[in-house]
C-alpha cells in the first residue's frame, strides 16, 4: 500500500514538473519571439537595406537549423514534392512577408509590429474555413471581426499613430500576415505525414535563401555584416538565432503539449513585444492602440482551438 502511495506521488511530482517544463518553454518563446519586434526596428538603424535584413537572417537561421540536423542526424527530405514545398513555404514564410516586414519595422513602433502579426492566427482561420479545413463556429468568427476592430483602431483614427504614414505600413504588415497564414495552410494541407518537421523548415529557409540571393544582387541590395559588429548587425544575427530557435522551440512545445497548448504563445509574443518596445526604445502609445491591443488578445482568445489536449 506504502509502495502505490509513494509511486502515485512520484507520477503527480512528474506530472508538476513537466507542466512547470511547459510553460517555461511557453514563457521563453513569447519573450524572446516577442524580442524579435524590436530587434528588426534595431536592425533599421544602420545603412543595411531591408531585402539584406532579411537575406542575413535566412542565411543565420538556415545555418543554426543546418547545424542541428547535422548533429541530430535528420535528413532533409529532397524529393520533388518536398521541394515544391519549400519553393512556396519559402516564398509565403520569409521571402515575401521577411522583406515586407523590414520595409515596416523602420516606419512603425515595435509594439504597433507585435499587434499587426497577431493577426496571423485569425487569418489563418479564415482561410481554413475557406478550405473548409476548419469548421465556423460563432465565437471563433466573433474572433475574427474582433481582430478586424483592432487594425482599425490602428489604422482609422487620426491620433492613433505617431505618423499618418505609418497607417500604409500596418496594412502592409497585416498583408505580410496574409502570407504567413497562406504558408501554415500550407504546411498542414501539403506537409506528408509523420515528417520532421525540424528538417522541413531547414529545408524551406535553406530554399528561402537561394530564392533570396539573386534579387538581393538584382536589387543591388547586397552588404556584409560589419566587422566588428554593430548594433544593427547584431540584431541581424540576434533575429536569426531567434527564428532557429522559435521554430525548434515550438515544434517541440507541440509535440510534447500539443498544439492547443502551444498556440497560447500569440498572446505572449504580442504582449511581449509591446513590453519591449517600452523597455528599449520607451515607446509611448495612443488610448487607440491600448485598445487595438486589448481587442487582439480577445480575439486570439476567441479564435484558439478548443480541443481538449493533454498538457503531460
Amino acid at each position: 500500500m506504502q509502495s502505490e502511495t509513494l509511486k502515485k506521488n512520484r507520477r503527480g511530482s512528474l506530472l508538476q514538473l513537466s507542466k512547470i517544463w511547459n510553460f517555461t518553454i511557453l514563457i521563453l518563446l513569447g519573450i524572446s519571439w516577442g524580442f524579435s519586434f524590436s530587434l528588426a526596428r534595431m536592425s533599421t538603424e544602420g545603412d543595411f537595406h531591408p531585402l539584406a535584413i532579411n537575406y542575413w537572417m535566412c542565411i543565420v537561421s538556415t545555418i543554426c537549423l543546418g547545424f542541428f540536423c547535422l548533429i541530430t542526424r535528420k535528413r532533409v527530405p529532397l524529393t520533388k514534392h518536398y521541394l515544391r514545398l519549400y519553393v512556396i513555404c519559402g516564398l509565403l514564410g520569409s521571402v515575401i512577408p521577411g522583406t515586407l516586414y523590414f520595409y515596416a519595422a523602420s516606419e512603425v513602433s515595435a509594439g504597433v509590429l507585435s499587434i499587426t502579426v497577431a493577426t496571423v492566427p485569425l487569418t489563418t482561420f479564415v482561410g481554413a474555413i475557406i478550405l473548409r479545413i476548419e469548421t465556423p463556429s460563432f465565437g471563433r468568427i466573433l474572433g475574427v471581426v474582433l481582430g478586424i476592430i483592432s487594425i482599425a483602431f490602428l489604422v482609422m483614427p487620426s491620433t492613433s499613430l505617431p505618423k499618418p504614414s505609418a497607417t500604409f505600413w500596418v496594412l502592409i504588415m497585416v498583408l505580410a500576415a496574409g502570407c504567413y497564414a497562406l504558408e501554415n495552410l500550407v504546411i498542414a494541407i501539403k506537409t506528408p505525414k509523420n515528417s520532421d518537421v525540424f528538417a522541413v523548415v531547414t529545408g524551406m529557409l535553406t530554399c528561402a535563401t537561394i530564392m533570396l540571393t539573386p534579387i538581393v544582387w538584382w536589387a543591388d541590395a547586397f552588404s556584409m555584416l560589419p566587422w566588428p559588429l554593430t548594433r544593427p548587425g547584431w540584431a541581424i544575427i540576434a533575429m536569426g538565432a531567434i527564428t532557429a530557435g522559435a521554430y525548434a522551440g515550438f515544434f517541440y512545445l507541440v509535440m510534447r503539449s500539443g498544439p492547443v497548448f502551444a498556440s497560447q504563445c500569440a498572446y505572449l509574443v504580442t504582449l511581449a513585444g509591446v513590453l519591449w518596445g517600452i523597455i528599449i526604445y520607451d515607446e509611448s502609445h495612443s488610448i487607440w492602440v491600448w485598445f487595438s491591443l486589448v481587442i487582439m488578445i480577445g480575439a486570439l482568445a476567441l479564435v484558439q482551438p478548443r480541443e481538449e489536449t493533454s498538457t503531460d
